[in-house]
């Protein structure tokens, strides 16, 4: 059983500006360059037809034109309990259009609606028992530095995981250009 999402890449270049943010958070996990990317729709653990199914309807989305993804600071999932450290994405009206497409798409083969808010970002590190103020802390001083950064996004890819704590390696099953 494939475990499928669909997504755009985070270029080389824009991958090394945020691994210099990797590390100052005791216990994070932090995520390899190599695998930052933006979640456009996670799809989970489905069969081979539901799979099949995938792949046509991504291949019906209309065209989009290539769009710029801009990363506009750092911040973190969770509030108090906080769960991820993530770089915040300028929820562009190209990008916000491009995920509801997916996320009609999965609809239209039967799966469940997504029921969380779409909210564009690129996961840096994820958290277990990290304390809210140490979080805090990174944020203030990682934030403080962080420069607004760019890239011009040409495709999206449906991506292929293990079933693992963090996911990754990510593996590109498919792309289709914009």
């Amino acid at each position: 059983m494939p475990r499928l999402f669909t997504a755009l890449e985070i270029p080389p270049d824009i991958a090394d500006r945020l691994s210099s943010l990797r590390g100052g958070l005791s216990n994070a996990r932090w995520i390899t360059p190599e695998n930052y990317h933006v979640t456009l729709r996670f799809i989970g653990d489905i069969d081979d037809r539901t799979a099949d199914m995938v792949l046509d309807e991504l291949d019906g989305i209309i065209r989009h034109l290539a769009f710029v993804v801009t990363l506009t600071g750092l911040d973190a999932f969770g509030g108090s309990r906080p769960r991820a450290v993530i770089a915040r994405i300028e929820p562009s009206r190209p990008l916000v259009e491009l995920a509801a497409d997916h996320e009609r798409a999965m609809q239209r083969i039967g799966l469940a609606a997504e029921t969380r808010k779409f909210t564009p970002h690129v996961t840096l590190a994820r958290l277990r028992g990290i304390s809210s103020m140490a979080v805090a802390g990174y944020l203030a001083s990682r934030g403080a530095a962080f420069s607004p950064m760019s890239f011009e996004a040409r495709r999206f890819v449906l991506y292929s995981s293990r079933a693992s704590t963090g996911g990754g390696p990510y593996i590109v099953e498919h792309a289709w250009p914009l």
